[in-house]
């Protein structure tokens, strides 16, 4: 990294700026969503619908077969499009297929 000019010093950190925010942007999301929830007098979690998305399955309710951290970019984009993937999937085994979980916050018994 010899002779870096200016311009080259600004990218890098316009670039480093941007990998932050997107690192960043669902942690901000949650905090603006929750605290929207609470001041309408919803449930923070689920916004009163008294379900949560698994976070395994994203609320599908099938995994791929190769884990969390397979990736197949041509295979993500042509199964986005509408075609039939070629990536075998499984039933998720942390919510049972069912893509959904109570709300631990507000499905509670009131007890009395």
């Amino acid at each position: 990294m010899n002779n870096l000019t200016a311009s080259e010093v600004a990218g890098f950190g316009v670039g480093a700026l941007l990998l932050c925010a997107t690192i960043s942007a669902p942690k901000i999301d949650s905090f603006i969503s929750a605290s929207q929830r609470s001041s309408l007098g919803m449930c923070k979690r689920c916004g009163g619908l008294r379900m949560i998305a698994c976070s395994g399955c994203k609320g599908t309710g099938l995994v791929k077969e190769g884990g969390a951290l397979s990736f197949n970019f041509i295979d993500d984009m042509y199964e986005s499009l509408g075609g039939d993937s070629k990536v075998k999937t499984i039933r998720c085994s942390k919510c049972q297929a069912r893509g959904r979980f109570c709300c631990p916050d507000c499905s509670k018994v009131q007890s009395i």
